[in-house]
């Protein structure tokens, strides 16, 4: 399959930046072949798309995701007291993810995948749990990602919060299982547009025998491993408190920190924590929109990390939006980042998915690159130049301008489009909704025994 987008303008998001106008991108299978002028003169082309207008840029990641919240958007439930973390986990997320079950999980993930898609995110990096069903889930999203095209990372986040070392053998069980179907399909010759991680919910819900299971599993499965870290001060207070240890001292005295790894949040990480990380090659995810409806506070420490990505902590994909909200806390709070430097932490995940995807490259629109990639309808006012990409990214630019997604060398969504009747699927998912809304109300915001230990 030969597919030509013609006469068009790409921008190389990921530095260096680069702006080509009036250049033919060419496609074969799932990988760019060509571009540059004229690039598509001799070619045989099974489909042309018409890029003269149009800005094509590569598709973005979306770096730490939660796909079990795609049906609580506007939850009615009733819900006691939320003035800190703790409290809005126990009175809000812990309560939505022990109401989970098979279908509500499987639409939350189309549902996710679709608006991702629209959004022009290509990748999303999950992190699920549901206590009452464990066995499997990872299955479920990832057939949700793969029914629409969409390219994936899964994984279970261990915890001992609602059954103690049971939900962390059966958490551990379920993340090696996956990678092992995962690891299957690959040696049958199937291409697999979903991969594995290990995960854990967090350090204070992980005792030391959990934190052991863990670096077990990734060293069984060859994975990384994904976790929240220092999200709420409590995470560190406990730490020091039961550990007399720093959260990233007892990671890696466990083996848990490598250039696979994937920690998110970090917002109360000391800067010797944070130069662990880097030492170790970690990756850590910023999820602004969260951490301020959260009122979790800022990192202090954000721009020593060396490998900063993107993510949402599951308030949808939309890494527009994102970047512009992440640059726009950071001037409130004084800090020292621009749009060039969340631009740079967007594109960084593609760096993270090329050591899952092994063999593979992404970020960029050049011959040998995965062809994922994002056809936007974007009018610039004034010059777009590589100098000034980020500021129409961060002031211009929106999701709205997605109009054509390509993921893995096809075409997902073309002009706002799905070749499938999309209203069926959100008409069916708003059904699951009320009723996983009517389970999650009638549970009871309990202590936990990872809260209790």
């Amino acid at each position: 399959m030969v597919t030509v987008i013609r006469n068009t303008r790409v921008v190389q998001t990921m530095e260096p930046i680069q702006v080509l106008c009036g250049v033919d991108v060419v496609i074969e299978d799932d990988k760019i072949r060509a571009v540059s002028k004229n690039a598509a003169k001799d070619i045989k082309a099974d489909k042309i798309i018409d890029g003269d207008g149009k800005t094509v840029i590569p598709g973005m990641v979306c770096g730490h995701h939660h796909y079990y919240s795609g049906l609580s958007r506007a939850m009615m439930i009733s819900s006691g007291p939320q003035t800190d973390l703790i409290q809005i986990l126990k009175e809000w997320w812990w309560r939505l993810d022990r109401a989970l079950d098979e279908e509500s999980l499987y639409y939350s993930s189309l549902i996710c995948t679709l608006d991702a898609i629209k959004n022009g995110t290509t990748s999303c990096i999950d992190h699920h749990e549901s206590p009452n069903y464990i066995g499997g889930s990872l299955s479920t999203i990832a057939s949700g990602m793969e029914r629409f095209g969409l390219r994936g990372i899964v994984a279970y986040g261990i915890t001992d919060r609602n059954y103690g070392m049971k939900e962390i053998r059966d958490g551990v069980a379920e993340g090696i299982r996956f990678a092992k179907e995962v690891d299957d399909r690959r040696r049958k010759g199937e291409y697999v547009l979903c991969e594995a991680m290990v995960g854990g919910h967090a350090p204070f819900t992980i005792p030391e025998e959990g934190m052991e299971m863990l670096a077990d599993s990734a060293r069984v499965t060859g994975r990384g491993m994904h976790l929240h870290v220092a999200e709420g001060e409590y995470d560190s207070v406990w730490s020091h408190h039961f550990y007399n240890e720093d959260i990233v001292d007892r990671l890696d005295r466990h083996g848990l920190l490598d250039d696979k790894t994937l920690l998110v949040h970090g917002i109360w990480l000391n800067e010797h924590e944070v130069d662990l990380l880097n030492e170790r090659g970690c990756f850590l995810a910023h999820n602004p929109r969260s951490n301020m409806n959260n009122e979790v506070g800022y990192p202090k420490y954000l721009p020593k990390v060396k490998n900063l990505i993107m993510g949402t902590d599951g308030c949808g994909s939309n890494m527009f939006e994102e970047c512009k909200i992440a640059f726009l806390k950071n001037r409130d709070a004084k800090g020292p980042y621009w749009p060039g430097d969340y631009q740079r932490a967007l594109t960084n995940a593609n760096r993270l998915l090329e050591k899952y995807f092994k063999g593979e490259r992404f970020g960029r629109i050049e011959p040998g690159y995965k062809a994922d990639l994002d056809i936007l309808d974007y009018q610039n006012p004034t010059p777009l130049v590589a100098e000034n990409y980020a500021g129409h990214f961060n002031w211009g630019m929106s999701s709205n301008c997605v109009e054509s997604v390509m993921i893995n060398g096809k075409l997902v969504m073309e002009n706002h489009r799905f070749d499938f009747d999309e209203k069926e699927i959100y008409a069916k998912a708003a059904e699951v909704a009320k009723r996983l809304w009517e389970r999650t109300d009638k549970l009871p915001a309990e202590g936990t025994s990872g809260i209790m230990r």
